[in-house]
């Protein structure tokens, strides 16, 4: 079978076997114990270690010490440098972890804010539109005064009905000032 140039080689290293581990796990161990090593209870334990390890090996029983002061006290040296050659990848993973974290809340945050903007855009839209079909919308006061020019238009019909439908004698005037039409009395006809 011809090889693809269009994909990677395939490793061919199998002779040692990698191991599993999850991922959520080792991050969570290494957040606790990167947690542990920013306390201020580490440095006060840590104190106490370094100075009973000091004590023991420069006044302790010269044939149970374990670490000799002329040598400068070797093994403790070795073990502060382990320490702190683990806690630095410690403290480098559990950053890291919180920088996912952080970039995950910093992108839950961006879509809320465009939900939010989107949910504002178009309120203030909708508040538009409803502004402008309240211009439109006959208010109150307009229909009262429409009521009451309506109400003298009739008012002044009525009168002008009621002063048609009365005898008026020749020469009176009507309550407007105006001459009363005189009454035309039906005309019979000779036939």
């Amino acid at each position: 079978m011809a090889e693809r140039l269009d994909q990677p080689r395939e490793s061919r290293r199998s002779f040692l076997p990698r191991p599993q581990a999850d991922q959520d796990a080792a991050g969570r161990v290494s957040e606790s114990i990167a947690r542990f090593l920013g306390t201020p209870s580490f440095i006060f334990w840590l104190t106490i270690f370094c100075i009973v390890w000091l004590g023991w090996n420069a006044f302790g029983p010269e044939d149970l010490r374990f670490d000799k002061a002329a040598n400068g006290f070797t093994a403790l040296t070795l073990m502060l440098s382990l320490q702190a050659s683990y806690a630095a990848p410690l403290i480098l993973l559990a950053q890291n972890r919180q920088t996912d974290r952080d970039r995950v809340q910093a992108e839950q945050d961006r879509q809320r804010a465009e939900r939010n903007l989107a949910d504002t855009e178009f309120l203030a839209r909708e508040m538009a539109s409803v502004r402008i079909a309240l211009n439109e919308v006959a208010t109150r006061d307009f229909v009262r005064s429409e009521l009451r020019n309506l109400l003298e238009e009739l008012l002044a019909e009525q009168a002008e009905q009621a002063d048609a439908d009365e005898p008026a004698e020749p020469g009176a005037e009507r309550p407007d000032g105006k001459p009363a039409r005189a009454e035309r009395k039906p005309e019979r006809r000779r036939v």
